[in-house]
């Protein structure tokens, strides 16, 4: 009989970069977002009567998580709790502090001991009576590099170093854990780490510190049943049509418009020895992200009102942008920064949760110099004289920065 878990990890539920607070409730728009998509994952664990979720780590965004989004998270979990669902939480990136001994963002569930709820913040192997299931359960929650150095007794700076030490300590470790393993029974193997050829979402912009990166042998052992990852943002199987499935379920919300082409996804997997199968369960009220790219060259701007038309005619219709966080970024020569109606633009997205306008106006790539003369025999005046040439700073107001930028340069300290 197949084990059925509730996969998901990378919740960061106070992510508020974006749109305003709710008048009702106070909290940020994009964090009721999150909350949302975690409310469903929530819901479906309780009705479909899951025998085990797993969280994969990074419940916030950082390390000191404000009271009331706190709040929030443990609401949710206590759902899980009350409803008598086994529930195992890993420690990630964003949950952990550098500084060792100091605890981590989900910790109270481990200090007040809630019933069906284990924090993991340090390696660990659940046997079946652990877990009053048929299933057995190997945990790596994140490890910060201080104490990787620290239980390792490295004093290398080389990361690369480090980690690769690190990986072999986890292999050994591993190993011990296989040597408890009833092979009766199906393993999990469940971690908050990079693996190698994992394709990265957005989730770049938010990471801290560099990556562990597993090997690809390490999580396709075929010892393994399931392997629950987090810590990627981008949702995909590493191991597609083999066993065991290697799989990141992906942020629960779009962080930023790295993922603005991402769907977002909860796994269901029935996990039974040798054979496993996953459902994608597609979280369908994300919120939509739209993100565009405009490249004018000078001719665009030879008519009259063209510029504005061209840009308009980039974005969606307005239906399309009801409720959606629109990015329009335009690369423009500076001759045409007049003809960029930005009000026009902002009249048309009226309707969008939010609406960012980025505008690059391109200079000249380089100015020549004399083939005498080369770039660090210049002084500093002369290389501002030089700039306000090629950002295209005509006299007078290029001589009034000039003459402003020597009186500042050689006043006496």
């Amino acid at each position: 009989m197949a084990v059925r878990i509730l996969h998901f990890a990378d919740a960061h539920i106070d992510m508020a970069n974006y749109g305003r607070h709710d008048a009702v409730s106070g909290l940020p728009l994009r964090v009721m977002d999150f909350l949302r998509s975690l409310d469903v994952i929530v819901e479906t664990a309780i009705q479909e009567q899951v025998d085990l979720v797993i969280f994969a780590g990074d419940a916030y965004k950082d390390r000191s998580p404000q009271p009331t989004f706190q709040r929030e998270w443990g609401q949710r979990i206590m759902r899980l709790a009350q409803a008598k669902i086994p529930t195992l939480l890993l420690v990630g990136n964003h949950d952990l502090s550098p500084a060792l001994g100091r605890a981590n963002a989900i910790e109270e569930f481990k200090t007040l001991q809630v019933p069906y709820v284990r924090v993991f913040d340090r390696p660990a192997f659940l046997s079946s009576q652990d877990l009053q299931l048929p299933l057995q359960v190997i945990a790596l929650p994140w490890i910060a590099r201080s104490g990787m150095m620290a239980s390792l007794g490295l004093s290398s700076s080389d990361p690369a170093e480090v980690y690769a030490a690190l990986e072999t300590k986890l292999h050994d470790l591993v190993e011990t854990y296989f040597e408890k393993v009833d092979p009766a029974l199906p393993v999990l193997l469940t971690a908050h780490a990079s693996v190698q050829g994992a394709k990265y979402g957005g989730e770049r912009m938010v990471m801290l510190g560099g990556d562990l990166v597993l090997s690809g042998s390490f999580v396709r052992d075929p010892r393994l049943d399931y392997v629950a990852l987090g810590h990627i943002h981008k949702a995909q199987n590493l191991n597609e049509g083999a066993h065991p499935p290697v799989v990141y379920p992906g942020s629960i919300e779009r962080v930023d418009f790295g993922e603005a082409a991402d769907d977002k996804f909860f796994v269901i997997a029935h996990v039974s020895r040798g054979h496993t199968e996953v459902e994608w369960r597609r979280l369908e009220q994300v919120r939509p992200f739209i993100d565009r790219f405009v490249r004018l060259e000078l001719e665009d701007g030879a008519v009259d009102g063209s510029v504005r038309q061209r840009l308009l005619d980039s974005l969606p219709d307005q239906d399309a942008l009801k409720e959606a966080v629109l990015r329009l970024v335009v690369e423009y020569p500076r001759e045409l920064e007049t003809q960029l109606d930005e009000n026009a633009l902002r009249e048309y997205a009226a309707g969008a949760f939010e609406f960012h306008l980025v505008k690059r106006p391109q200079m000249d790539a380089r100015v020549r110099l004399p083939q005498d003369q080369a770039l660090g025999s210049l002084t500093p005046l002369e290389l501002l004289e030089l700039y306000w040439r090629t950002v295209h700073i005509e006299p007078p107001e290029s001589d009034a920065l000039q003459s402003l930028a020597k009186d500042l340069l050689e006043k006496p300290e």
